[in-house]
């Protein structure tokens, strides 16, 4: 079989950027016509003129706060149903186009349009070396978030059966891949490192997982040697709620190259101002999803644009991969945590003045502390504080009282101490 999903990876640069250009222009279009959010923020804006880099960067940076904002105050105000839950951002709307709604931490909804591999994950499966006719083993969550439906609709897409395992109950997973001995896994690599440990202590040999395709967390090079070592080969791919897959790892092992269905650019963090191939900064993302048509969106997140081509034959440009984050959220074991959830936290608690959660540990094994400002610890107070982070984020972490007035005064709310080594 071909070692390319399909030609549109194998395109010539040129080629590429005239049809994702040619695309854009009826994008903007679209989006403008019905997506109200997009109506408002692209007001003005010809959209016959965006035929170039040069003009996408001339339109306005949408970021994760403005959506999340735009779609509570769509909320607040649509109490009786007339205002849109989506913040305007969704061209479609309830009923048949629309078959599934998602939420993710903050909170913000997604919607799932009907076309097939509507996420476009099923070029990442194949570049992770999986192939139709295959039994894939799905260990991202499919309640809530969207991860397990855009792996499952991909997999589907490339022809592919999967279990539907979800996350935790670790044995019985090792049971599930024992008995129905799928080729490969998809999910965190840390839940992965999990399961692999406990099939060793229950001394129950896993020999058909031999691939994975892991994302919503790093794998740095030490835990994909780890991996190796047990006779699994690991790839990443780099995909987001709001936008579907937008890059993925190959056997190069040589960066992430660009999904086919986005217009990537990197930005000076806190502007839109692109910034030369190989600086570090923010990914902006246009989506060419017609159903919800994010436009020059701020994913948040860090990386840089490496020179040269795949060796792979992929022609697609290539990115370093995640470097980090562009503001204070951050992603703790697959999931988004906003400073908007720490401040929903204190707000919760009157006797607490201030919080700043601390997430350290190295990737695959984070450990997330809330320390909290306090006047006086009441008895079951860190309790009850830790079952609110839980709630809110859905993420478990240890909570540390410490008097008002320790913690330093530098506005920050979350701070990554993990290694990245």
């Amino acid at each position: 079989m071909s070692a390319l999903y399909d030609t549109l990876e194998g395109r010539s640069p040129a080629e590429r950027e005239a049809a994702l250009f040619g695309a854009l222009v009826q994008q903007i279009a679209h989006a403008q016509r019905h997506a109200p959010a997009f109506a408002e923020v692209l007001q003005g804006v010809d959209a016959s003129a965006v035929t170039s880099r040069e003009a996408l960067a001339r339109l306005p940076v949408t970021r994760k706060s403005e959506l999340l904002a735009r779609q509570q105050a769509q909320r607040a105000e649509g109490a009786g149903g007339a205002k849109d839950p989506f913040g305007g951002f969704s061209a479609i709307h309830y009923g048949a186009r629309m078959p599934r709604i998602f939420a993710s931490p903050g909170t913000i909804y997604e919607p799932e349009g009907t076309a097939r591999d509507y996420w476009r994950l099923a070029r990442a499966l194949y570049a992770a070396g999986f192939r139709p006719g295959e039994l894939i083993h799905n260990c991202f969550s499919y309640h809530f978030v969207p991860a397990g439906s855009i792996m499952e609709t991909g997999a589907h897409a490339l022809g592919c059966t999967v279990f539907a395992g979800g996350t935790g109950q670790t044995e019985q997973q090792v049971q599930a891949m024992a008995e129905l001995r799928p080729a490969g896994y998809i999910g965190t690599p840390s839940f992965l490192r999990i399961i692999l440990d406990k099939a060793g202590e229950m001394q129950v040999p896993l020999p058909t997982v031999t691939k994975a395709l892991v994302s919503g967390e790093a794998c740095p090079p030490s835990l994909r040697d780890w991996f190796a070592a047990r006779g699994v080969t690991a790839y990443q791919c780099y995909a987001s709620a709001d936008l579907g897959l937008i890059a993925y790892e190959t056997s190069a092992r040589e960066g992430l190259v660009l999904d086919e269905g986005v217009i990537v650019e990197i930005v000076r963090p806190g502007t839109g101002d692109p910034v030369p191939d190989g600086e570090v900064g923010e990914l902006v993302v246009t989506t060419l999803n017609p159903d919800y048509p994010l436009i020059r969106f701020g994913t948040g997140d860090l990386s840089a644009i490496m020179p040269g081509q795949c060796p792979t034959g992929r022609t697609n440009t290539r990115i370093r991969g995640w470097l980090g984050r562009a503001d204070q959220t951050t992603k703790v074991r697959g999931m988004f945590v906003h400073p908007g959830q720490i401040a929903e936290v204190l707000r919760r608690f009157p006797q607490a003045a201030r919080a700043r959660l601390v997430v350290s540990g190295e990737m695959a094994n984070d450990q997330m502390q809330l320390h909290v400002e306090v006047d006086e610890a009441s008895e079951g107070l860190a309790e009850r504080i830790g079952d609110a982070v839980r709630e809110l984020t859905k993420l478990r972490g240890e909570i540390v009282l410490v008097p008002r007035g320790s913690l330093p005064n530098d506005g920050r709310v979350i701070e990554d101490a993990r290694s990245y080594k």
